[in-house]
């Protein structure tokens, strides 16, 4: 029942997709009430999909939303779906037998690649409530990487968050490929951070901490090597 409802999703949303194109094919002009209805009926049904049990839904979302960024069409219900991919398990918890029943991190870290996608600040503030709220390496690990990519840094607060995290994972979970992310996050956000001490402090913590690889550590020198230079060239 649950396989005969997912086609007959993906179809609809074939369907609706094949009909925006052919607007967009026919005129240049403003958004149409048809094209604005397209636009409603695959927000509901992406809605719909990502309530629904199981992560098979979850992914066919991921896989339109993916379609839509990439097509430059973000509207304000794939974002929200995009939204709830990223924190499913961890904002909007279901239980079976006491179990955690929708606890799915690959979903998770596939919604954290996308949002790297989409820049704007609603993104940003997406990732980090997953930094804040998810314990899976895996999906941090792709969380710190899109923002790195998005470079959104007010008063230092996406920066912070890095160095929150890298203390937390570096003691109770030392991750060389988190640790490497959370350094390329570093370099590419240098050039907007005020205070650059906290952000100096957690790449030492990586280049001395032998629980890491050596490329990592080696990493970590390079990276602050490349900071300082930007900072001397200022």
């Amino acid at each position: 029942m649950r396989r005969k409802s997912l086609v007959f999703i993906m179809m609809i949303l074939f369907l609706g997709s094949a009909m925006v194109f052919a607007q967009d094919q026919s005129s240049d002009s403003m958004m149409t009430v048809e094209e604005a209805y397209l636009n409603s009926m695959e927000g509901i049904i992406l809605r719909e999909m990502v309530l629904s049990e199981g992560r098979d839904a979850k992914f066919v979302a991921l896989q339109v939303i993916e379609e839509a960024i990439e097509g430059g069409r973000v509207t304000p219900e794939l974002q929200e779906a995009l939204d709830s991919l990223a924190t499913v398990g961890l904002t909007s918890v279901v239980r079976e037998n006491g179990r955690l029943a929708n606890n799915y991190p690959d979903v998770r870290r596939e919604a954290c690649r996308l949002l790297g996608k989409v820049k704007n600040e609603q993104a940003k503030k997406s990732l980090m409530t997953v930094m804040y709220t998810d314990n899976e390496p895996v999906v941090i690990m792709e969380a710190v990487k899109s923002l790195g990519e998005l470079g959104f840094n007010n008063n230092d607060e996406v920066v912070d968050m890095i160095n929150f995290i890298n203390r937390k994972f570096d003691i109770i979970n030392p991750t060389s490929s988190l640790a490497l992310e959370v350094l390329n996050a570093y370099e590419k956000l240098a050039p907007t951070v005020k205070n650059k001490r906290g952000m100096t402090e957690s790449i030492m913590r990586i280049a001395n901490n032998f629980n890491y690889i050596t490329p990592v550590r080696n990493r970590a020198l390079e990276v602050l090597k490349s900071i300082m230079a930007g900072q001397n060239k200022n």
